[in-house]
C-alpha cells in the first residue's frame, strides 16, 4: 500500500497536513482548486522535491508575487502573505463580533507540557489535532470573547505558555508515560482551572466536565515499525486508505510500543528525497521508517509550497531513501551533508 504523491506537471502543490477527522490527510492546491489525499499507517510514502518553494499564499488566495520563500521556512510565506494570514486569524483578536461558539480546552503534550487554548466549537477536536496535542479536556464554551478572556485569566494563573514549539513536543514523543499518567495530568491541571471559576473566570463561558481524551492511538503512537518490512514508497497517485485501529496497552508506556525518532528532516532542496512507511503521525508531524531501523520526522510544513514528484525504485529510489538536510531531535545538531 502506498501514500498519494500527485505526478508533477499539473502545477499541484502540497497544503501541508490537515486533521479534519481523526485520520492524517495531505491536502494539495492548484490556484483555488483543493484536493486531499488520505494517508494510512503502515504505508509507503516518497516524494522528490522539484525547483524552488513558492509561497503559498493566504486564507485561499495564491501569492500575488509568486514569491520564493526559504526552504526552513515553517510558514511557507513571504512577508506580506504571512501579514494577511495573521490579520485575519482569531489569535490576532480582530474579530470580537464572531457569533460562533467557541471552546476553551487544556492540553498536554508530554511531561511538563501543557497549554490552555481555544478553538471555534463546530470543529471539534480537530485543532488539538493540529497541533499534536497527546490529551485533552475542554474546560468551557461560550462567546469568542468570554473564551479568550478565560484563556488569558488561565495563563497567567497557572502559568503555561500561550504555545509549544513543535521542536520540544516531538523531542519528548517517543517518551510518553503510560496512559493512567497522561490522564492523571490533565485531571490535575483541569482541577486547578476549575477552581479559578469566579476569579476572573467571564460568567457568560459555560464549565463542562472533565473528559480526558487520549489520541495517542490516533496519532499511531503506540505502534511499533515492522524493522524487517520493506517500506514500499512507490507512491504513485492512488489514494491511502484507513488508518487502522489499535490501543497503547493499559499501563504501558510509547516508549515501550515504538522506537523514538531521533532526526527531523531540516528542509527541502532541489532534487532532495524522503521515501519511507509511514508508522506515526502528530500535528504536522509525520513519521517515517526507513532502512536503519530508525525513525524520521518529516515537519510537513516544510514541504508545502514545493512541487513533489512520486519517486519508485523505476526512478532509481528504493522504499527508504531520505536525500535531505536533517537535525538530532532534542540535541538541534545539524548533520553534516545529506543522510
Amino acid at each position: 500500500m502506498t501514500c498519494a504523491v500527485r505526478e508533477s506537471g499539473g502545477g499541484w502543490r502540497c497544503a501541508g497536513v490537515r486533521w479534519p477527522r481523526e485520520v492524517p490527510e495531505l491536502g494539495w492546491s492548484r490556484g483555488g482548486d483543493r484536493r486531499v489525499s488520505v494517508l494510512a499507517y503502515g504505508a509507503g510514502l516518497g516524494f522528490r522535491a522539484v525547483g524552488e518553494r513558492h509561497c503559498v499564499g493566504a486564507r485561499g488566495n495564491v501569492c500575488p508575487l509568486g514569491a520564493v520563500v526559504l526552504g526552513r521556512s515553517t510558514g511557507g510565506r513571504c512577508a506580506e502573505c504571512a501579514r494577511l494570514d495573521r490579520a485575519h486569524s482569531v489569535a490576532a483578536d480582530t474579530m470580537a463580533d464572531d457569533p460562533r461558539t467557541y471552546r476553551v480546552y487544556l492540553a498536554w503534550f508530554g511531561p511538563g507540557m501543557v497549554k490552555v487554548g481555544i478553538t471555534g466549537e463546530e470543529r471539534g477536536a480537530a485543532r488539538l489535532r493540529e497541533q499534536g496535542a497527546v490529551a485533552f479536556s475542554w474546560l468551557g464554551r461560550g462567546p469568542l470573547m468570554a473564551a479568550r478572556r478565560t484563556e488569558e485569566v488561565l495563563r497567567a494563573a497557572l502559568g503555561v505558555p500561550d504555545r509549544i514549539p513543535y521542536a520540544k513536543k516531538r523531542a519528548v514523543r517517543g517518551q510518553l508515560p503510560g496512559p493512567e499518567e497522561r490522564a492523571g495530568a490533565v485531571a490535575e491541571l483541569y482541577a486547578r482551572a476549575a477552581a479559578l471559576e469566579g476569579r476572573g473566570w467571564p460568567e457568560s463561558l459555560e464549565r463542562l466536565p472533565l473528559e480526558v481524551v487520549d489520541q495517542v492511538g490516533v496519532f499511531g503512537l503506540d505502534r511499533a515499525p515492522d524493522a524487517d518490512a520493506d517500506a514500499d514508497a512507490d507512491a504513485d497517485p492512488a489514494p491511502g486508505r484507513s488508518v487502522r485501529e489499535g490501543g497503547t496497552a493499559p499501563g504501558r508506556s510509547v516508549r515501550e510500543s515504538a522506537p523514538a525518532p531521533v532526526r527531523a528532516v531540516r528542509e527541502l532542496v532541489d532534487g532532495g528525497v524522503v521515501a519511507g512507511r509511514l508508522v506515526a503521525a502528530a500535528g504536522p508531524d509525520l513519521h517515517l521508517a526507513v532502512a536503519d531501523g530508525g525513525v524520521v520526522v518529516l515537519d510537513t510544513r516544510l514541504i508545502t509550497g514545493w512541487d513533489l514528484t512520486a519517486v519508485t525504485r523505476a526512478t532509481g529510489v528504493t522504499g527508504s531513501d531520505v536525500r535531505v538536510p536533517l537535525i538530532d531531535i532534542g540535541g538541534g545538531g545539524v548533520q553534516g551533508g545529506l543522510f
